[in-house]
């Protein structure tokens, strides 16, 4: 383990070695695709992905994905499967993983055109026999924050004093809007394209009750932030609704920030590029600078990091 109480990536490679094993699979051509909450290796030849959380806070979450995804296959949903004839989650000491399909890479990659029509699937779904935890930007953003390794007490307190700012307003809108079965995370890095050529969506960890707007606002976000220009308005049109049109666009605006910026909080320890990208985005959060251009974290931090939440 590390000082921030997530296994290191030598630890998560050799349980993914020990999951394999159980199960008696090829691990040969096995490849590292994310290493964020959770550590996920493609294994191509035994056509299985496996996904291990990084930290025991984060065992709950593997039996929610879980339970997500037996549902997910009975209602034929628009999503990734968990590997069959396998009892999870798989144990493999204090780990928890929870093993799914393989989907190898086709062509096209998957675009906004491709998410805004599958999310509108995915919102048509009804409600999931099983019980969710409500959206909750601002007590996700609290648990990163709290505790956090590398960060100063100055910048601690700005934080959760956004944090409180938004406490109310998030509520308001919960009890406005309502709830429904949104993905929580929803961009194209969370879309995977079959061979047969439709989209599913992947990655359930923040899989939850809410205002389904909270699955549009990535995108706009994304176009504001990193100049990913039309991309908001190919979503728009696939998916039919302008998110930023919306009353409540400022708010949804503003806990996305939260999450982009609190997600890279547990990692200010360990890399020197996400510290700058983080304390970039934090300057222009406080000078109210709503048009400055940040970087994805990926792209500063590479080998620290990939796709936690751009």
């Amino acid at each position: 383990m590390s000082g921030t109480g997530r296994f290191t990536k030598d630890v998560m490679t050799a349980a993914m070695h020990q999951v394999a094993g159980d199960l008696r699979v090829r691990a040969d051509d096995a490849r590292l695709l994310r290493f964020t909450n959770n550590a996920v290796f493609a294994l191509p030849s035994a056509g299985v992905v496996i996904r291990i959380a990084r930290s025991h806070r984060l065992h709950q979450r593997v039996h929610k994905v879980i339970e997500l995804g037996r549902w997910f296959e009975q209602i034929d949903a628009p999503t990734i499967r968990l590997a069959p004839e396998i009892v999870q989650p798989v144990q493999v000491g204090e780990l928890l993983a929870s093993i799914w399909q393989y989907i190898p890479s086709a062509s096209p990659e998957p675009t906004v055109d491709d998410l805004g029509r599958t999310l509108r699937k995915f919102h048509s779904l009804s409600g999931p026999p099983l019980s969710l935890p409500s959206w909750d930007p601002v007590g996700d953003a609290r648990s990163r924050i709290t505790d956090a390794e590398g960060l100063s007490d100055h910048d601690r307190r700005f934080l959760l004093d956004w944090c409180d700012r938004l406490d109310r307003p998030v509520a308001a809108l919960q009890q406005h809007v309502g709830s429904q079965l949104i993905h929580g995370d929803a961009h194209v890095g969370n879309l995977l394209r079959k061979r047969a050529g439709g989209a599913v969506l992947c990655d359930f960890d923040a899989t939850s009750l809410g205002p389904w707007q909270v699955d549009l606002a990535a995108v706009a976000v994304g176009e504001v932030r990193f100049g990913r220009r039309g991309a908001h308005d190919a979503l728009a049109a696939a998916y039919g609704y302008d998110v930023t049109a919306d009353s409540n666009w400022s708010l949804l605006r503003d806990a996305r920030e939260l999450k982009m910026i609190a997600a890279a909080v547990p990692l200010l320890h360990s890399s020197t590029g996400v510290r700058e990208e983080f304390t970039a985005r934090l300057r222009s959060v406080r000078h109210g600078d709503r048009d400055a251009r940040w970087t994805p974290f990926a792209e500063v931090a590479p080998s620290q990091i990939a796709n936690v939440a751009s």
